[in-house]
């Protein structure tokens, strides 16, 4: 089986797509070990010193001015995760939880955010053995972060909550970390917050879904085509030239795929003779570059913002 290296750097998109489709196993890079460890020093001074540091010595939000005692901060963030892992409605789909779990992985792996080596070790662990937490459809603050749906990732590394293994059978988290050899993660300070703490469910589902995009544009343009061939249509209106007047990306691609595709058709190379009187197409066919052009332009603009 195909394994993926996570370092320090971000992952790819086909790393993203192996991982969460095709059961791709997961392992942490050197680097990555050695910059968690060196973030989880910070983390370890932080937890030691007189000030208060917010997830660390403190509670959270409102309760942010609150003191928390070392002996309870290791319960505050079990508390945070099982608190945050009330999700609700149908389960997610298994590759958007495995794309969640790789790129919140990722994250853990910078050494950011002070979260220990062997607990991102359970994650790619449970990567590579297939096993899935139980998500739910509900529950993402949005733009404050896919809070429940990595809360019930993080339950699950704990040993807690329902997941489905590799066969995709429903079994307590518990049993199934055990049925692999995984010890279940016994979290520590600040660890809960950085589980949780992000937008991995919603870029996840973007990075797969303008994967699905590009393949349904290319469909189109293939459609296009052989609407333009099937009608006894030109592509002329395709030229490079005459697109390049009018300079959206988008469309520009569209018209060269277009070209690419109507190559060497005798209906085309009909309309180039003086007996052709033809003046223009239908407008569903001489401006499918302009539509097809504006969603590839819309689909450019969300692999930016993924990227």
């Amino acid at each position: 089986m195909r394994s993926i290296s996570v370092g320090t750097g971000p992952v790819t998109p086909a790393e993203v797509l192996a991982v969460a489709r095709e059961g791709a196993g997961v392992q942490l890079s050197p680097e990555a070990e050695s910059a968690m460890a060196a973030g989880r020093k910070v983390v370890d001074a932080l937890a030691d010193d007189t000030r208060p540091h917010y997830g660390i010595s403190t509670g959270f939000g409102a309760l942010a001015v609150r003191h928390i005692p070392v002996d309870r901060r290791a319960q505050l963030q079990r508390s945070l995760v099982r608190s945050h892992a009330a999700g609700s409605g149908p389960e997610v789909e298994r590759e958007v939880v495995r794309a969640l779990m790789l790129l919140r992985l990722s994250t853990l792996a910078t050494g950011h955010t002070g979260v220990r080596p062997e607990t991102a070790r359970v994650y790619a662990a449970m990567l590579t053995a297939g096993i899935t937490p139980v998500v739910r459809e509900y529950g993402s603050l949005g733009c404050s972060g896919d809070l429940a749906p990595l809360a019930h990732c993080a339950l699950a590394a704990m040993g807690e909550g329902e997941v489905r293994d590799a066969s995709g059978t429903l079994r307590p988290a518990a049993e199934a970390l055990a049925a692999a050899g995984i010890e279940p993660v016994a979290l520590v300070e600040k660890e809960g917050l950085a589980l949780i703490n992000g937008t991995d469910g919603m870029l996840g589902m973007l990075v797969l879904a303008c994967h699905d995009l590009r393949a349904i544009l290319r469909t189109a343009d293939v459609a296009a085509a052989m609407s333009v061939e099937a009608l006894m249509g030109t592509d002329a209106v395709f030229a490079a030239d005459l697109q390049a007047l009018r300079p959206h990306p988008g469309q520009a691609d569209s018209a060269a795929n277009l070209r690419a595709l109507l190559a060497g058709s005798g209906i085309m190379a009909s309309h180039r003779t003086p007996d052709c009187t033809r003046v223009q197409d239908a407008y569903s066919l001489r401006c499918s570059p302009q539509v097809h052009g504006a969603a590839r332009d819309t689909v450019a603009h969300a692999e930016a913002v993924a990227g």
